[in-house]
This record gives structure tokens, sequence and C-alpha cells, in this order.
């Protein structure tokens, strides 16, 4: 710990293995060494999470002895090195000279090279841009091509500074590492051009304006100064970067002169070990801090390298070594060693090792080759030590499945493990967020299964809905106008209250957009503009709103000028139509606007002006957003301007300029909030946590691929602390492994969900594992290791291994666990008491019981309803009808045409156009075609309609009541629509525009309905015929005797108590394709393809009924307890053996 001495400048490099150790020294040094009041404490971090860390820290209770925090973290700016380093150019060469942001910066770099790639490309040097640029009419190519040469410009900028010396000076040339220059090849000089074009367009500052200009006065200034400029910060802290270019470490060294500049790195090995790692010989050979380890040669040989030193820390280290090694050369110990308590300025720490995991991070530290691992470490129980585990999954989803089992088992295993003690690590945290949610977010949080979590580094593009909303209205031009889109924009409460509609209106608009046929399409105009004939306005949200408006001005009126009207909209609710209206109005008005290109600066004008016509903030969180989305479109526009961009841009490069700042990392992003923290791999993560979770290792997404650009000069030429996507990764894992205190947790989708085939891992966990294998190994096996360490999980959480005594698998799903004991015990299902049916028993009841007994149970005994999930509104007109439409649509046309039975044609032809201008048919010839086809089949079944009347041909003006009481129950209900012939014989006749079937291929659930009226028909005594007339045949059936009638109604209500007692294992489908075959097996065969369907065109009977298959999963289960083939003799056998019979054309003639 530091002694007491006065605040002194100096560049100071403390070194250390363990992040909470050099913490703890900050703290301590803050304490001591306090700034003067009112003076902020500067500290630099590059993830938001060392930062919060970090403050979490210095705001613990101050102990004794220099320990503990300082009771608060207040006066601490944190900043990210690149912003600071200009902020710090700015207060040594003055305010007035370097602007707030350079004017080479990568933002004002893309807008320069937009407005310059038109004024250069036809020159001959640039000649290769010109063929990229070809039929580039959307300016796309041209925006994306600024974008990649700003950004390389940038890294050039930081990164080879001399290349941009020698090409603003005319030298064609590339230096390498060593100083060494080559010329440019003919095919990349048009980039030296390029750039002296930029620093000519930039004006007489040119070079000097640039970053690495304004750097390099920088440097000539503070060295050249005996006194601190003003404003200078007395103390800097670098902080948990374990990276940083050589022009920020010359800055801080600059700065050193005047301030106290401490630098904590986190150096996971305590010897010299720069020489084990790639590319050594680009290093300095003299190193000042590290001593080289006893017995480690002075030059090692690539062949005996596994001999010296740890195979990970060579193959993940190049990063770190890089910039340690960069450190070393601005280093001093000497000059401040002393100002330390013992001289302590490498905080390596030696602890014992009580896992798996300790001793392979202090092999790291001590830089053991494998050979020596195998010597040291004793042979490994993987029953005691669970520190390193590897599981293997078949998706994503199940890899977080599979994390949130064992999380849930490590809190029961371990009371003192806490969820903030956890953190998880994704390489693509948007790609994992919505199982994360789906998993961790499924529970109540008074479940004790829930686990408190929480999500970081995600962009805010497409998480918040406003934003969602905002993109969605930017790509209007290209928008078809679906319903789904503009019920989405709905769903958003800002846009919402812009228009005055309220959440719980919603369900009412859906009702009448889906009611009125809006599918898409704002009008017929709109259409045309996307490449449709003229004219197609039907489906249209302008159809819709007049079908509205005509609807509530007349209500079910005959149509108006084709217009067909939708009479559902009235009350207090008709207020609605409004701001319906005002939001397609501003919709339609945004789509005109957007569609034409236009300059920055009316860009400008629409943006705001969009924000402004279609949102509102409803909360807080509203108005940082749309603050933020105003402060991106200033800084555009400021952008813009400052480059004399004024060339017309279209909606495309406008859109994603203004919302790509969205995404961009900002330290104010939440992080350890007290949870299970969710977050992507990134530079700095190297918090100590007691157990780090590592998802997603998958081979090809880790390391994470970066495909270099064909003209990234540095990619062929590396120097020691380039950056590179694939070394970040692998210095990320090596810190990941080292900031894991008790356990590290690996996963990875390692079988192929079509077919179970393996899935390598990353490359670098197999070298991890490779690593393991060959230093450890089991009391048991040894040749085991990584099949003990490794589990592999089934395809599906509900498998039944995780329930099976004895397996290593386990699941705290005890849904599932349910299910797996209904399936093992098949107990008898117990039924209720006896149900008291306190009213009388209607038609429609009985009826429906008929019909589907489990469905009945449920509904009325239990008050279930098993409602189909709501299918979400479509958004294309009907093409093909499905099975329901079409007959919802046959019907309304039967019933036009039984309302005009004398006009019949008529009828069906002014139906036909009803449903046609009612947007339920397709359009144009299509639904002409269809139009015919639904009518075809229905003169015919009016005809024997018409014939079956005359033969009863005296309609009753009124229903007949009936009224039994029959097993204790009274049975109530009307007989309506009923026909009298002279002898005083009733006909009830039903009509179904479909058919009924052959006698082999009868759809007897068809005839429940007219069968429970037969029954209590002809038990009251009545002399009732019934009919049904269907598409393809007309069937009748005579009256039965009364005791016969009432013997089978009997029969029937015994069932319906027994039903609503407990839901009885029959099917109507299945039941009748069962009694249909006389063999046993085949009657077994064809009930089980009737209940199951048969795999490929048929869902079978349990898909159409949400009960049924609630109930009885499939056909076993309906079988299971033998009570199947009683009920089916019990309810449907009578129905089957009854009398039925085809109306002959000698009775319909006579």
């Amino acid at each position: 710990m530091p002694d007491a001495t006065s605040l002194s400048a100096g560049f100071m490099v403390v070194h250390g293995n363990r992040l909470d150790e050099l913490r703890s020294l900050v703290v301590s040094w803050m304490r001591r060494y306090p700034l003067a009041p009112l003076e902020n404490e500067i500290a630099l971090v590059q993830s938001n999470g060392i930062a919060q860390w970090l403050k979490l820290a210095l705001a613990d209770d101050p102990e004794e002895d220099d320990m503990g925090g300082c009771g608060i973290a207040a006066a601490i700016d944190v900043q990210l090195p690149g912003s600071f380093m200009w902020q710090l150019y700015r207060m040594v060469l003055g305010r007035d000279e370097i602007p707030v942001k350079s004017l080479l910066d990568k933002a004002p770099l893309t807008w320069r090279l937009m407005r310059l790639l038109p004024q250069l490309i036809n020159q001959p040097h640039f000649e290769p841009l010109q063929r990229f640029l070809t039929n580039d009419t959307d300016l796309r190519k041209r925006y994306q091509l600024s974008e990649r040469l700003a950004d390389l410009f940038d890294q050039y900028q930081v990164y080879r500074a001399d290349w941009l010396e020698d090409w603003a000076e005319g030298r064609h040339q590339l230096r390498n590492g060593r100083g060494e220059a080559k010329p440019l090849t003919p095919a990349n000089c048009w980039q030296a051009e390029l750039w002296r074009a930029l620093l000519l367009d930039v004006g007489e500052q040119g070079m000097a304006q640039s970053r690495a200009g304004v750097h390099q006065r920088f440097i000539e200034r503070i060295n050249s100064l005996d006194v601190a400029p003003v404003g200078l910060p007395s103390r800097v802290i670098v902080f948990g970067i374990s990276s940083l270019p050589a022009q920020a470490l010359e800055a801080l060294a600059g700065l050193a002169r005047f301030s106290q500049v401490l630098l904590c790195v986190h150096n996971p090995c305590r010897h010299h070990w720069a020489d084990i790692v790639a590319d050594k010989d680009l290093l300095r050979h003299q190193y000042k801090r590290q001593a080289r380890k006893n017995g480690m040669p002075v030059v090692l040989d690539p062949q005996t390298l596994h001999q010296h030193a740890h195979p990970l820390l060579a193959a993940w280290g190049k990063q770190g070594r890089d910039y340690i090694n960069l450190l070393d050369s601005y280093d001093d110990p000497n000059s401040y060693r002393s100002a330390f308590r013992d001289g302590r300025i490498d905080l390596f720490s030696d602890s014992q090792p009580r896992s798996m995991l300790n001793q392979l991070q202090d092999d790291i530290l001590e830089l053991r080759p494998l050979n020596e691992t195998r010597e040291r470490w004793p042979a490994i129980d993987l029953n005691q030590d669970e520190s390193i585990r590897f599981h293997i999954a078949h998706s994503a989803q199940r890899e977080v499945e599979i994390l949130h089992d064992q999380l849930l088992a490590r809190f029961s295993a371990d009371p003192d493990l806490k969820p903030r003690d956890v953190i998880v690590m994704v390489p693509d945290i948007d790609s994992y967020a919505p199982h994360i949610r789906a998993v961790f977010g499924q529970l109540d949080r008074f479940d004790p299964r829930f686990i408190p979590f929480t999500l970081a580094d995600q962009g805010q593009r497409g998480r918040d809905p406003l934003l969602i909303a905002v993109e969605h209205l930017l790509k209007l031009p290209d928008s078809r106008f679906p319903v789904s889109e503009i019920l989405d924009l709905l769903d958003v409460p800002s846009l919402r209250a812009r228009f005055g509609v309220e959440e719980r209106d919603l369900p009412t608009l859906h009702r009448w957009i889906e009611g009125a046929g809006i599918r898409w399409g704002m009008n017929a105009e709109q259409r045309a503009g996307l490449g449709l004939p003229q004219e197609l306005e039907q489906n249209s949200w302008r159809f819709g709103l007049r079908r509205m408006l005509l609807g509530y001005a007349v209500g079910s009126a005959t149509a108006c000028e084709g217009i067909e009207p939708y009479d559902e909209i009235g009350g207090l609710d008709a207020a609605l139509i409004g701001p319906l209206l005002a939001l397609l109005d501003a919709l339609e008005i945004a789509h005109q606007e957007l569609t034409r290109p236009a300059p920055p600066t009316q860009w400008g004008a629409r943006l705001q002006a969009l924000v402004l016509l279609f949102f509102q903030a409803s909360n807080e969180h509203d108005d940082y957003l749309l603050a933020q989305l105003e402060e991106l479109r200033e800084t555009w526009l400021e952008t813009c301007e400052s480059v004399g961009l004024h060339d017309e841009l279209p909606l495309t490069v406008v859109r994603e300029a203004w919302l790509a700042g969205l995404d961009q990392g900002r330290l104010s992003q939440r992080f350890l909030a007290g949870a299970v923290n969710f977050c992507t791999l990134m530079p700095m993560r190297a918090i100590p946590f007691k157990l780090v979770c590592l998802l997603g290792m998958n081979d090809g997404d880790y390391p994470r691929a970066q495909p270099p650009l064909d003209f990234d000069l540095m990619g062929s030429d590396y120097r020691p602390g380039d950056r590179s996507r694939r070394e970040d990764d692998r210095y990320l894992l090596l810190e990941a492994l080292l900031s894991a205190r008790d356990q590290l947790y690996i996963s990875w989708v390692g079988r192929s969900i079509r077919d179970n085939s393996e899935r390598p891992a990353s490359v670098l966990i197999g070298q991890l594992r490779d690593h393991l294998a060959g230093g450890w190994r089991l009391q048991s096996d040894s040749e085991k290791l990584l099949e003990s360490m490794t589990q592999e999980h089934p395809l599906q959480p509900f498998s039944a291994r995780y329930f099976h005594e004895g397996d290593a698998l386990f699941s705290y799903a005890s849904e599932w666990q349910v299910l797996h004991q209904t399936g093992e015990q098949a107990t008898e299902i117990k039924a209720l008491d006896a149900y008291v049916q306190e009213e009388p028993l209607s038609l429609g009841q009985l009826q429906d019981f008929l019909r589907n007994p489990v469905r009945h149970f449920f509904s009325q005994r239990l008050k279930v309803f098993f409602e189909a999930a709501e299918a979400p509104l479509a958004d294309e007109e009907p093409f093909v009808l499905d099975a329901l439409q079409r007959y919802s649509l046959s019907d309304s046309l039967l019933q036009a045409a039984l309302g005009q039975l004398d006009r019949a044609d008529h009828a069906l032809e002014a139906q036909a156009k009803r449903l046609q201008n009612s947007g339920l048919l397709p359009m144009a010839g299509f639904g002409e075609c269809l139009q015919r086809e639904l009518i075809e089949p229905l003169p015919d079944l009016l005809q024997r309609y018409q014939q079956l009347l005359a033969l009863w041909p005296t309609p009753l003006t009124s229903a007949l009541p009936v009224n039994l009481e029959l097993e204790g129950l009274r049975l109530e209900g009307w007989l309506s629509g009923l026909h009298q012939r002279a002898d005083g014989g009733l006909l009830s006749v039903t009509t179904i525009p479909n058919s009924i079937g052959s006698i082999k291929t009868r759809k007897w659930h068809r005839l429940t309905r007219p069968w429970v009226n037969h029954l209590v028909a002809c038990a009251s005594g009545m002399s009732m015929t019934t009919a049904l007339v269907a598409s393809d045949d007309t069937l009748l059936l005579a009256p039965l005797e009364e005791d016969a009638a009432r013997h089978a109604l009997s029969n029937l209500l015994q069932a319906w108590q027994t039903g609503m007692r407990q839901p009885l294992p029959i099917a109507v489908k299945t039941a009748f394709a069962w009694l249909s075959q006389t063999d046993p097996l085949k009657a077994d065969a064809a009930a089980r393809k009737a209940y199951e369907g048969d795999g490929q065109t048929t869902g079978g009977e349990r898909r159409e009924s949400p009960a049924l298959a609630r109930q009885f999963a499939d056909y076993d289960a309906l079988t299971a307890d033998e009570t199947f083939p009683d009920w089916c003799n019990a309810l449907y056998k009578p129905m089957l053996e009854a009398p039925w019979r085809s109306l002959t054309s000698e009775e319909a003639r006579s």
C-alpha cells in the first residue's frame, strides 16, 4: 500500500494478476492522497462494468489500516481513453486552436468522403473506386464505402501516423514495424491520393488537424513546456484497460511531466513472458520490469517453446503482451517505487490453489509448461471439484434453459453464492437476449425458481419500442402498409399518446380492422407505386375506412357506390375512428415526404417534423429517447454543415446515419445491478466473479469473425499494439478464465438440432480442453477426464432423462415432471361428485355434449374454456380459402338464397357481390372464379330442398316447445323451423353447404345436432321426420317409436351425467371410425388415424380440439382405461344404426 508522501507527478505502473487487489490499491491511494476540494478525479476505463465496479469500492465504508472505501463515490469523472486524449490535446494546444472534435474523425470523414468521392472517382488513380461505385442509384454503395474508408483512415491516424505523414508529403510508401520502407503497389496508390485530397479539402491546416498531426504537435508542445498549462488534471488513473495504442501511452507519458498518471495493469503472469508469443522479433529486447523465470533460456527455440511456456498464455496472450511491452518503454520503476509501501508495485498474489480452476490460474501466473503441470498437481476428484464444467446443447434456447437449471443447483448447493456473484457472457448479446428473457423472465418473482437478471450491452434500435417505431416509419416508402405493421405502431405508448388512443381501445380497433377487410396497402395509388395494376382498392386501408364510415352513417343498409357498409361501429366506441383516420393521414403525409431525396438541411426538418407528428412522450424514458434522437439529428446536421455537404441524399442513407448512433457503446449502460449479469464478451470484463459462465462458444462464432477489408494495408503489416478482433477475443477468454474465482461454466451448441450430428466448439475451447486433458488426471481413469467434465443434454427440456433417478441430468421444471409422472403412472381419472343441474337442461347443451363430450365437461363443469389462440390479423388479401373460411362463405350464400327461394339465382349473385365488396374474396378475376366455384353446388341443393318442402308444404309459424323429464333431469327447449304435411307429420330440415359423404365415408359428426332434436321430438310423442340437405345428398330419418326414442334419450342423458363428473375417453369422429369397421385390428387402426392423423396431410381430431389434446394426448391415452368401446356403443352406435336413407328421385318428383 502507498506511504504518505505529497502528490507528485510521474508515470507509475502497478502490475497485478488480480483486479480486485489493483482496485484496493486505487481506493487506498485516493484515500491517502486526496485531491483538492472541488477537483475531480479522472479515471480512464473502457467499459461501464469496470467503472461501476470501481465506484462501488470507493463508496464502501472506510476501515482501519487503509482498508475499505472512501464512504462515497463522488467527483469522479469516468471517461473513455479516446475522448480524454482529445480533451488533453485541447488543454495543451489551446481550445481556440483545436476544435471540440477533430475535423478528420470518423463521422466528419464519412460525410466529407460522401461529398468528395463523386469529384474524384473519374481521375485515373481512383479507378478501383469507380468500378465499385457503378450502378449506385440509391447512393448506398457510396455511403458504405465512405464509412469504411473513414474508419480505415481513423485507424491509420492512431496506428499508422507515419504512413499518413509520408503520404501527405507525396511519398507513396509504407514503413513497417522495423522502420523499413517499401513502395505502395500501384493498386493501392489511390489511398495516398485520397488522403492528400482530404487534407486539401480540410484547408490550410491540413495534416495538422488530423489526429496524428494534433498528437505530434501535442508531444512537441508538452515536452517543451516548463510550467503546466492551465486545466491539466492533477491525477489520471488508468484502470482495467488491457490495451492502449502507442499514441495514447505517449500522450500519458507527456502528461506525466506535470500530473500524476497511475496505470493499474491486469497482468496474468509474474514473469517476463513477451517472447513466448508470435512476432516477438518486433518487440524491444530490453525489459525493465519483469524478470525471466528461473531456468528460462535467454533465446527460446520455437521447437522447444512448449517446454518453457504456458500453452494458453502463448496462444491467447498476444494483445496483453503487446500492451505490457509498450508500457515498458515508458516505465521507470525506480523513479516511483519508494512511494509504495515496501516498494510493492507488483501485486502478484500467492495463494494455495484449492481447485482445478485455481491450479490452472496459478500455472498461468507462474508460467508453467504442461510437463510441470502434470508433475505438480495431484489427481482430481470431480465429485469434489466442480470448478470447471462444459455443457453441450442443441440450440441457444437450450443453452439458456440448461444454464437456468445449473444456476438453481449451484445456488441450492452454496447459500453464499448470490445472483450478483454470477456473470454470463456471450459473443452476441442481441441474439441471445430473446432466449434469456424467455427463460429467466417467464417466472414470477415470488416463484422459488426465479433468478433476478439484467441484460447489458444491447443495441437500442432493436429493443426499445419507440425506436423500433421510428425505424418502421423511416421505411414507409418501401412499406406495403400491412395491418400488422400499423398495429405494431399502435402498440407503442408514445405514439398512442400522440393520437389519443388508449391501450384498452386496441382490441376494438383490431376487431374493426379485421371486420372491415383491411389487409395491406394505403390505397390503389400507393399499390400502383409498388408495380401492381391500377385501381386495386380492395382490402386497402382506404377501402376499409370507407366501409367503416359508411357503416357508422347508415348502419346495415345496402351498398352505396360499390361500398359495402361495415355496421359494427357505433356507440361511444365510434369516437375511435377519428384517431385511426388521423394516424393514417399522418402515415400518408410521411410516406410522400420521405420518398423524395433532399439535402441534409431539409432532411433535418423532415426528421424533426416526423418525431413531432407521431410521438408524444408518455414517461421519462420516452423523454430521454426523444431527446437522444434530437441530439443525434443535430449532431448529424452539424457534421454535414462542417464538411460542406449539401448534396441531395436518399432516405436509405439518412436513416442509417441518424439511427446508427443509437447502438454506439455508452458508459451509461446498466451493469452490476445486483442480479445475474448477462453481457457481451468485450474488452475489460476482467471483473472477478465467483461464477463465470460463457455461452455460445461455437466454432465460427468465437473468436468472432471480422473479414478484413481488401484495402486495409495494416492487415499485412502487423505492429505491436495493433487491434485485431480475433486477438481481442483470445485475450478476452484469457481474462474471463482469470476472473473466475470459484467456477468456470462453458457451453456451446455441440449437436445439430436437425440430425443430432456433432458440431465442434470454438477452437479456443478446444485448446482449453486439450490443455486440461494433457495436464490433469482423474483419480479413477485419466482417459475420461474431459468426458467426465462434459455433460451432453437432450434436445428437449421435457426429456424423460431429466426425471429418471440415478441420471446425472436434472431439471427444476416441475411442470415437465408432472407430465412424465402422469404418463408413467397412467392413473385412473378420479370422478368428481355428482353434478347437480339446477336449471333445466337445454337442447343446445345436450347437442354440445354429444358433439364433444370432453370439451363439454371442461366448459360446463369446470368452467374452463379452451379458446384457440387468437390468430394475428392477415397481411395479405385472401387468395386460397381454408375449410372454415370456405364453409362460412358458402353458408352465407346458402342462407341468402334460402331467404329468397323464389329469386334464388338473384340472391346468390347479390350475396356474392356483397362478399366481394366486403373484401372476403380475392381481387379481380380471382374473386370472380371463386364466386362461381362457391355458387356452383348450391342450385342443386336448393332444388332438392324445395322438392323436400313440397312433401311437407306447410311451414309452422312458431316453434314447438319440448319438456321432458328423464333420468331425474328436466330437458327443455324449442323446435323451430318445422314444416307439416296434410297428415300432421312434421319435418325438421337442416341445410349445410358442404358434403355429407357416401355410406362408406359418411361424415356422421355433422348429424349429431339433428339426431338430438330427432330423439327429443320423438320421445315427446311427435311424429317428426328429420332431413339433412347437403351439397351431395339429402338424408331422411323417419320418426322413431316413442319408447325407442325415450330409451335412446335416457342412455344419452345417463352418459351426460357421467360426462359431467369426468372427461369421457371418447371423440366423435374417432368413435365413428372405430364403429365403421367390424375387424378389431382394422377398427383400432382407423380410430387411431382419425384421432392422431396420418402425420402428413391431416392432424387428426385431437388437433381440432384443445380440450381433447389436453386430456388425451394420443390414441393410446384415449383408450388406456379400455372403456372407449363402451362409450362408442353407448353414445354413437344408436345414431349409426338409425334408419337413415337418401331421398330418392322418385320421392322428389312425386
